[in-house]
């Protein structure tokens, strides 16, 4: 049995030495199993090199490439901790995620060196900086090859993902080896993944959804083409031309997609599916795909949980429209009262899950995890019914949370922001329907008195675009006397989006 991360590469080249492990379109590169493990264990060798020690954190902030996973790869053999860096963050909010880890050591790409050099000046942790550039490459082809030999436990964390905070800071969710190998397993058992089939990635490397299906899609064997950014014509060609089978997408995609003027027009005879998660999927969205014979997986899941945890696979698709599937092959998930008692079919209740794939706990946040764990279930705030063959069905999300194309964004994170103009006594950010996006953000703004709106706006637009990544920022203001509240002082959002339902401007 795989103990820790390092060995699902190594295990796979040993078994797979010839197989295309990964096609990397930006870089124009193919590379079989053996190849990525070798260059993977010189670049592990050089972190070595460069004074990376176990349970150091490496920060990670690079564009999708080979590259990126062998770096992956490279410190789960080492038993450093990966810290995935989302490079559409401003380098003020990266700033806050690198010191709060203290990350000591970052490697990134060559297209997102003027990001780092913003960074520099910010990131007092971070002694080593790696720019991963021909210097790199050559280093990395000309180095030894040896595995490093660093005992590893499945209980080490592998990497580190920062998802967006409720309090308005995001905290830093820890996995382990452990947890990621036995989700795979997990995975593995539920969805039907083949070997040597070829999967295209072109979800960001630095979200779940990227690192966990790669990583997963290596563990079984499989192609991985992987894509730099989301295009909906260059996906239909990519699809023809590489002979895709699998591929995962958020349903914001999905839409973009349908909607192109490509749409259908290229060869898709091999694409059998597509997993599609991070928001709820739209059944018009599932039939249009169905009907053209590609299934579409709806998967629920979390950064917390190492991704998926429901699978609706196609079988039940039409029976159960709306549903998210029920829980993968080992997984507990239940669907449970304010008590923790299980709910009767079609009684909402808060979605808990438990087991070897859940976050080992938030980085130097003893308090956060505490609030999320209960009796050994993680709590993942969302609300959801189950029928009587155990489907589950997603009601309502936790805390007001907006979803974004498929990006997650905490309303907390957005008003301590706009709260920082002196003319704004008041904010509540709630998301509005957006036919491009899913949803988009809207900030429901009480100006003090004598304040301008207008020019308030501006300046709130203004504030935004430098302190919040363009996914985060409102695409409508809405300008009212005051914000309703309940008797704790709570603002009804519920309230707000019935007053101001959208469609939000995109």
């Amino acid at each position: 049995m795989l103990r820790n991360v390092g060995q699902i590469l190594s295990e796979r080249a040993r078994l797979s030495s010839e197989v295309e492990a990964i096609v990397d379109l930006a870089r124009n590169r193919r590379i079989d199993y053996a190849t990525l493990d070798a260059r993977t264990n010189a670049l592990a060798n050089i972190f070595q090199e460069e004074g990376v020690k176990k349970g150091d954190r490496v920060a990670i902030l690079m564009s999708n490439s080979h590259v990126y996973m062998e770096a992956y790869f490279a410190l789960a053999k080492i038993g450093a901790i990966a810290v995935l860096l989302n490079w559409r963050l401003t380098p003020a909010e990266l700033e806050y995620i690198v010191q709060d880890c203290s990350a000591s050591t970052l490697i990134f790409s060559e297209d997102l060196a003027s990001l780092v050099e913003a960074l520099k000046p910010l990131a007092s942790t971070v002694t080593c900086w790696i720019r991963e550039d021909a210097d790199l490459d050559a280093r990395m082809e000309s180095g030894s090859k040896q595995e490093p030999q660093v005992d590893i436990a499945p209980d080490d964390a592998v990497f580190i993902m920062y998802t967006s905070g409720t309090t308005g800071k995001p905290k830093g969710a820890v996995m382990t080896h452990g947890a990621s190998v036995a989700w795979h397993y997990s995975a593995m058992a539920t969805a039907d993944t083949r070997y040597r089939e070829r999967c295209y990635t072109v979800a960001p490397l630095f979200h779940i959804g990227g690192i966990g299906v790669v990583t997963s899609a290596i563990h079984r064997g499989m192609t991985n083409v992987i894509d730099q950014m989301f295009d909906p014509g260059r996906v239909w060609r990519m699809i023809a031309r590489e002979k895709i089978g699998s591929t995962f997408l958020v349903p914001a995609m999905l839409n973009f997609m349908l909607k192109h003027e490509e749409a259908w027009t290229h060869d898709h005879s091999h694409l059998r599916g597509i997993m599609c998660g991070a928001a709820p999927v739209p059944v018009s969205l599932i039939e249009a795909f169905t009907s053209r014979g590609v299934d579409i997986h709806q998967v629920y899941g979390a950064t917390e949980t190492h991704g998926g945890i429901c699978l609706m696979t196609p079988e039940k698709a039409s029976e159960k429209a709306g549903s998210t599937g029920r829980p993968y092959y080992g997984l507990e998930v239940r669907v449970v009262d304010e008590d923790g008692h299980d709910v009767p079919p079609g009684v909402p209740g808060e979605v808990i899950t438990r087991g070897p794939h859940v976050l080992r706990e938030y980085w130097n946040k003893p308090e956060e995890t505490a609030k999320s764990f209960k009796d050994g279930w993680f709590y993942l705030g969302d609300v959801a019914e189950v029928d009587a063959d155990g489907f589950i069905y997603i009601k309502d999300r936790s805390k007001d949370m907006v979803i974004s194309g498929g990006e997650n964004i905490y309303p907390a994170e957005v008003e301590n922001i706009l709260l920082s103009h002196n003319g704004v006594a008041e904010v509540a950010v709630i998301g509005q329907p957006s036919e491009k996006w899913g949803e988009s953000v809207c900030a429901v703004v009480v100006p003090k008195p004598d304040v301008e709106t207008e020019g308030l706006k501006q300046d709130l637009m203004a504030i935004s675009a430098e302190n919040l990544a363009s996914y985060k920022r409102p695409k409508a203001f809405e300008f009212i006397d005051e914000i309703p509240r309940n008797p704790s002082g709570k603002a009804l959002k519920r309230l707000l989006r019935e007053r101001f339902p959208g469609p939000a401007p995109d």
